[in-house]
């Protein structure tokens, strides 16, 4: 006699368990708008009643749904099986653009680079007899480059020179864009 009960007991909370795990994973499909072939590992259950019950509670709550879908029903595992169609573009598609500073590449020149480069410049602007200040504008980080450190790039040049460099930190810069005046 006990035993017969607390089966019905197991059965009962499988099924109220697969009906609240079904309602949640339609909530989930339809908020991430997934698509592809789903597979849902019910609990398993040993009444096909209650196996054809979830398959109808499913399709109940999949009715309003807009994609197109298909629902296979509980097998005897206890895996259900749904096809689904997304609705929306992909998200990356819908909210990017390509990148600015090497324009979709995925490829920009090292900031070392990009830094040899610019002392190779500024020093020919200082060795320029006539030239009386020489101005360099620069990404905030390369700025904190030139100007960091007990003896700085900039310190370096003044000594090496004579003359300090003008350094302007440029928000709006990319971190290769300079300009020399």
């Amino acid at each position: 006699g006990s035993k017969r009960g607390k089966d019905d007991n197991q059965e009962e909370n499988a099924m109220r368990t697969n009906t609240e795990a079904a309602e949640e994973i339609v909530r989930q499909l339809r908020l991430r708008d997934m698509g592809g072939i789903v597979v849902i590992d019910f609990i398993d259950m040993r009444s096909m009643n209650n196996r054809k019950l979830l398959f109808e509670k499913m399709k109940e709550l999949m009715s309003t749904d807009r994609a197109k879908h298909t629902i296979l029903p509980v097998s005897k595992f206890g895996l259900m099986q749904i096809t689904r169609q997304r609705v929306r573009q992909e998200l990356v598609h819908d909210t990017s653009e390509p990148c600015p500073v090497c324009n979709g590449t995925g490829e920009v020149s090292k900031g070392v680079l990009i830094t040899e480069d610019i002392r190779r410049k500024i020093e020919t602007a200082l060795r320029e007899p006539g030239k009386k200040t020489v101005t360099l504008k620069v990404h905030p980080f390369v700025h904190a480059y030139f100007t960091q450190g007990f003896i700085s790039e900039r310190m370096r040049w003044f000594l090496k020179f004579g003359r300090w460099v003008n350094l302007q930190a440029v928000e709006t810069y990319v971190l290769n864009q300079y300009e020399i005046e």
